[in-house]
């Protein structure tokens, strides 16, 4: 029959099914058979002819037909599976089942009336017991993942008439892919593929009715998927990972190949590190009962062979660096487009395997990770709809710089060629994090104001390990502190000061353990020393300070910060680099709740385990850490750091409250170093007639402090702490990615998702 005549056919039969206005018998089965056994050739063709519409009818009027149509469907997946899906028949008809129960799952979910007909039971036979019919549809599914000749190539040289039985076979040995656990290459087969491809796209489906009803307890579909009840459990998890982490879009480097031939290969990869991310989501930690019943946790957090660490790490790298990478011949080379899940997943399997975060970090391998993140940060910071894979480079960012290893690393020169849209400079990765950062502080778009406690608390992490800072980045730091520490930014909101004290954290760890090499930082330092000067003065009457403010309100308030933040002289980009552009009209947006402030997601540890007289902190640090608690305690969620409606409506600055704030600056190592060094500059500038810039840092180069500056502070870390506000926010983040990047077919577009607000820019 012509492709035309099947959907036709299937047409018919849905007008059929959605016009009638009484109960079909489930008993009907040639009635029932025309949903799926013609050949539908594809899950396209199954969304543009069962429209929304009519499945929101069907719902309202008949709804005992919808009901029929989803158990009919699950009924023909079990059996199936029964009948080892030997025959091309056989397989139509899971395929065809698969597409409709994709596209009718949103609809049965979105109607809180539904919510439970998964959780029914099929008819049983005598004395068997009841089986919900999640369970029944999972575990067809899962069995019918490692299926010989439909969805594996089989072991064995069967025909139809000796195909495996489903239910005996060890999935263990048809795992897709090389990796961990499994030293074998299975061959390549695209029709395996597209298969495997439809039947997790369905599974997706079913664990989005997260997306419906968020506020249950915990996600059945997973809890069910990830536990002891799937006997594949532990071979789904490896084939998942091995497919995600063993994927080279390149290939064999052949230019335009991805234009000549279809990849099968990419849309299996995207549903793979779906289903991952989505499987490793959970309220628990590590440790919990819960985690160590999600198998795909557990099995995840007992990986510890560093070959299968360096396999996941370099697949990871790999697909993250795909998208930066130049090529001489435009457009030659295939660009995924799945960095925000890759950042997920990433973040997940740090968060249950603390082996592989320290195999990561051990090496200049953490590297590879950072660059990808700090341009995609660069390259996302003037477009709000991209404001969520801000906050997870961020995040991630933030987990690294609590572990030392991240800022020895650091210190490597930077050499590499992707063109950013950021000042050129000759440095190292360090240079490159700051230049990063001041770029999105004073350039980002204004919702990005929220994170910039967290960029400036992971330079205050790594800042004690920084060996040689350029003059660029030196420069840049300047920039910040006196843009953040003018009278009236500081008088702006209650949190405003924060910067302030995160900033003067940063030179002073440099000052105090990395001063030999950072003659950039110092010559910057004793350069704009008034910008010192002019905080340790910070006026504290209430006239003035009100008058700081009324000068500031006369300007456009619009600008915020911005003003003087993009008042220093910009340097030319990276050659071949592009700006970053706003979202464009019309962009679809997912809306995300708020992050903790970073106080709330961090505690502050000791760099110098068994230090036993650190408890007792300098007064410097300590000040500077309780003042900002107190504060962030009473602001609750992170809120921007400039004056904020919604938080600071009524308050106003008082004498009382500057001054509280103001003799805990620590200012106390910066004004000693001015206080020996400026002199000495002076005079070596006056008896040898130096104007030239490159002689003072000569001198300075070979100055010492040693002796002559306050005790050295404690090195303290914020180091990232888990929450139930990141929980929530990473979950919520993780499911509107899904939804957006599942455009065709559009599984969930225009369904009622309670999770989140789908919006146009």
């Amino acid at each position: 029959m012509g492709n035309a005549d099947t959907k036709l056919v299937f047409r018919k039969a849905v007008v059929q099914l959605t016009s009638k206005t009484q109960t079909i018998s489930s008993e009907d089965n040639d009635f029932w058979d025309q949903f799926w056994s013609e050949t539908v050739t594809n899950v396209q063709d199954v969304f543009t002819l069962v429209p929304a519409s009519e499945i929101r009818l069907l719902r309202e009027d008949v709804p005992a037909n919808l009901a029929t149509l989803c158990y009919k469907a699950v009924e023909k997946f079990v059996r199936a599976v029964e009948n080892s899906c030997r025959t091309q028949q056989d397989q139509n008809t899971v395929l065809n089942c698969s597409r409709l129960l994709t596209r009718v799952l949103p609809y049965v979910f979105e109607e809180p009336d539904w919510e439970n007909i998964f959780w029914s039971s099929l008819p049983a036979g005598k004395g068997d017991p009841p089986i919900p019919l999640a369970h029944s549809l999972c575990s067809a599914i899962c069995d019918l993942l490692f299926c010989p000749d439909f969805t594996v190539a089989s072991n064995r040289k069967t025909g139809p008439d000796k195909a495996e039985d489903l239910h005996a076979v060890d999935s263990c040995e048809y795992i897709w892919e090389k990796g961990v656990g499994f030293a074998q290459s299975p061959v390549k087969n695209a029709t395996f593929e597209s298969n495997r491809t439809e039947l997790l796209r369905l599974l997706l489906t079913c664990f989005s009715q997260a997306i419906y009803s968020p506020n249950q307890n915990g996600n059945r579909w997973v809890q069910y998927v990830t536990s002891a009840e799937n006997r594949h459990a532990l071979p789904m998890l490896t084939s998942l990972l091995n497919t995600v982490c063993g994927y080279d879009p390149i290939g064999m480097g052949v230019p335009y190949n991805h234009l000549l031939f279809a990849d099968t290969t990419e849309p299996l990869v995207d549903m793979c590190l779906q289903i991952l991310i989505v499987a490793l989501d959970s309220d628990v930690q590590q440790n919990d009962e819960a985690a160590i019943d999600n198998l795909f946790i557990n099995y995840l957090s007992r990986v510890h062979r560093d070959e299968d660490f360096s396999f996941i790490l370099s697949g990871f790298t790999r697909l993250l660096m795909n998208p930066l990478r130049q090529t001489y011949l435009p457009h030659s080379t295939k660009k995924v487009q799945f960095h925000q899940e890759l950042l997920i997943f990433f973040w997940k399997i740090c968060e249950f395997n603390k082996k592989f975060l320290y195999f990561v970090l051990k090496s200049s391998d953490v590297l590879d990770v950072l660059v990808p993140i700090l341009y995609h940060l660069n390259d996302s910071r003037a477009d709000q709809s991209r404001i969520g894979l801000m906050h997870i480079g961020v995040f991630i960012l933030l987990l690294l710089s609590g572990e030392r290893n991240f800022g020895v690393r650091l210190n490597k020169p930077y050499t590499s060629t992707i063109p950013m849209d950021i000042p050129v400079f000759s440095g190292t990765h360090a240079d490159l994090l700051i230049v990063v950062f001041h770029k999105i502080i004073t350039t980002g778009h204004n919702r990005m104001q929220p994170l910039f406690d967290c960029l400036l608390t992971i330079l205050v992490n790594v800042s004690p390990y920084l060996k040689t800072l350029s003059m660029v980045s030196s420069t840049k730091l300047l920039h910040l502190v006196d843009a953040f520490t003018t009278p009236w930014f500081l008088f702006s909101s209650p949190s405003a000061n924060h910067l302030a004290f995160f900033l003067l954290e940063i030179f002073n760890n440099i000052i105090q353990y990395q001063f030999d090499g950072n003659s950039n930082l110092v010559y910057t330092i004793i350069r704009k020393r008034q910008v010192f000067h002019s905080l340790a003065n910070l006026p504290t009457d209430y006239n003035t300070i009100i008058k700081s403010l009324t000068k500031k309100a006369k300007r456009n308030m619009q600008a915020t910060s911005s003003v003087s933040l993009t008042a220093a002289t910009e340097t030319p980009s990276m050659e071949g680099s592009t700006p970053a552009l706003p979202a464009e009209p019309g962009t679809l947006n997912a809306t995300l709740p708020d992050t903790p402030g970073v106080m709330k997601i961090t505690e502050r540890e000791s760099a110098h385990p068994g230090n036993l007289t650190l408890p007792a902190e300098l007064v410097m640090s300590n000040g500077m850490t309780k003042e900002i608690t107190k504060q962030s305690s009473n602001q609750g969620d992170c809120s921007p750091t400039t004056s904020s409606p919604k938080n600071d409506a009524e308050w106003a600055p008082t004498s009382e409250w500057v001054r509280s704030w103001k003799e805990k600056l620590p200012l106390q190592t910066i004004m000693r170093l001015l206080q020996v060094l400026v002199p000495q500059v002076e005079k070596i500038c006056i008896d040898k007639g130096l104007t030239d810039e490159s002689e003072i840092l000569k001198f300075l180069q070979h100055g010492t402090l040693v002796g002559l500056l306050p005790v050295p502070h404690p090195i303290l870390i914020r180091k990232y702490q888990s929450n139930p506000g990141t929980t929530a926010w990473f979950r919520t983040y993780m499911w509107a990615v899904i939804f957006l990047r599942n455009i065709d077919p559009p599984i969930w577009y225009d369904t009622e998702v309670k999770l989140f607000e789908i919006q146009r820019m």
